[in-house]
C-alpha cells in the first residue's frame, strides 16, 4: 500500500468510528474500542510486515495536510466526546465507559504524535496548531520541554523524560511531568530574555479555556471528564517516552560533555500498522537524529546500530504498567545491548 494512504487510513479510521459512536452508541462504540485496543495489535502480530524506508530525500506534500486534518479532528472530537460521556447523550453507562477508553486511546496514540509532528514543522501556523492540541490535553508545556530540553538532553540524567533503569512508570510519571514543566519554563525564559508574552501563559490560557468549555458542556461533570480525558491522553505520551528511552544513557566524554545522541539511545519498533497509526513515532532513533524530518520519511536503523523493543510500542507501553513484568522483560535486553556497545 502507498505510504500516505496507509497513514491516513490507520489514523483517521478510529476518528470516524468515534464520531459515529457519539450519536449512535452501540456497536460503533464497540468498534472504536476494539480498533484502538485489539485490531491494531492483531494486524501487527499476524501480518508481519515492515513498512519499507522511503527513498532518501523523498518528499510528501500530503503529510502536513493529514496532520492538519487530525489536529482539527481532535479539536472537534474532544468536546463531542466530553458531551457524550458527561452530558445528556442518552448513552448507557457501559457505552460511556468504552467511549472514554477508545477516545482516550486515540487522543493518546494519535493526537499526541500529530501535535509532536506539528511542533517540529517550520511553519508558525502549524506549530501553533500543535501547541493548541497539546494544551487542550493540559500538556502545552511539552511543546517547549520537548524541543528545548528533551532533544538536547535525551538519554541523560539531565532529561526529565528519560527513564532510569529500574524506575517504574509510576515513579517516572510525576518526576517527568514536574521536571519537564520546570525545565521547559527555564529554557523558554532564558531563550526569550524577558521579551514578549511567555509561551507558558499561552499554554495556561488555552488549557483554561478548554476546561471552561468542558464546564459549559456539562457543568462540573463535563469539567471533570475533560480533565480525566486530558490526563489519560497525555499520560500515554509520558508512557511512550518512558518506554522509548528506558534505561539508555549517553556516556560522558573526557571534557565533561555528553556524547552526541545517536541511534543507540532510543528503543525502536518496526511493526507496520501501529507505526502508521502513530505516525511513525516508533521510529524514534531517526527522529532524534533528524528532528525536522517529516514522519513518512523516518527510517529504521539497522538492528546492530539501535535497540529494538520486543513487541509493538503500544503493547510494550501496556506491559510497562506492570513494573515487575516490565523489568523482567527489559533487563536481559538492556544487558545484552549494553554488552554489545
Amino acid at each position: 500500500m502507498p505510504r500516505m494512504p496507509l497513514f491516513a487510513i490507520a489514523a483517521l479510521t478510529p476518528l470516524w468510528l468515534l464520531t459515529l459512536a457519539v450519536p449512535f452508541g452501540g456497536l460503533w462504540v464497540v468498534f472504536a474500542f476494539l480498533y484502538m485496543g485489539v485490531f491494531t495489535l492483531l494486524l501487527d502480530q499476524f501480518v508481519p510486515m515492515v513498512l519499507p524506508d522511503a527513498p532518501e530525500g523523498a518528499e510528501f506534500p500530503a503529510a502536513d495536510a493529514l496532520l492538519v486534518a487530525l489536529a482539527l479532528g481532535h479539536l472537534i472530537a474532544f468536546p463531542l466526546v466530553v458531551w457524550a460521556i458527561a452530558g445528556p447523550s442518552g448513552l448507557a453507562i457501559w457505552e460511556r465507559v468504552l467511549l472514554a477508553l477508545a477516545a482516550g486511546q486515540w487522543f493518546g496514540q494519535v493526537s499526541n504524535p500529530c501535535a509532536h509532528e506539528l511542533i517540529h514543522r517550520g511553519n508558525r501556523a502549524l506549530y501553533a496548531l500543535g501547541v493548541t492540541v497539546y494544551a487542550t490535553m493540559l500538556f502545552g508545556h511539552h511543546a517547549s520541554a520537548h524541543r528545548l530540553v528533551h532533544h538536547r538532553f535525551a538519554a541523560s540524567l539531565d532529561d526529565p523524560n528519560t527513564a532510569r533503569r529500574g524506575e517504574s512508570f509510576y515513579q517516572f510519571w510525576p518526576r517527568a511531568w514536574a521536571g519537564s514543566y520546570l525545565a521547559g519554563f527555564r529554557a523558554e525564559s532564558a531563550r526569550r530574555g524577558g521579551k514578549g508574552l511567555h509561551p507558558y501563559a499561552v499554554y495556561a490560557l488555552i488549557s483554561g479555556v478548554s476546561l471552561a468549555v468542558g464546564f459549559a458542556i456539562a457543568g462540573v461533570a463535563g469539567l471533570l471528564v475533560w480533565l480525566a480525558l486530558a490526563v489519560y491522553g497525555h499520560s500515554q505520551l509520558l508512557l511512550a517516552d518512558y518506554v522509548q528511552h528506558y534505561g539508555l544513557l549517553r556516556a560522558t566524554r573526557p571534557d565533561g560533555k555528553l556524547e552526541p545522541v545517536d541511534a543507540r539511545h532510543s528503543w525502536n519498533a518496526p511493526q507496520w500498522f501501529s507505526s502508521a497509526l502513530m505516525l511513525n513515532a516508533p521510529r524514534h532513533s531517526d527522529h532524534h537524529a533528524h528532528p525536522s524530518r517529516p514522519y513518512p520519511a523516518l527510517r529504521l536503523p539497522a538492528r546492530g546500530q539501535a535497540p529494538y523493543l520486543p513487541y509493538p510500542l503500544p503493547l510494550c507501553c501496556t506491559i510497562a504498567l506492570a513494573p515487575r513484568r516490565w523489568e523482567r522483560l527489559m533487563a536481559r535486553r538492556l544487558d545484552k545491548w549494553q554488552t554489545e556497545l
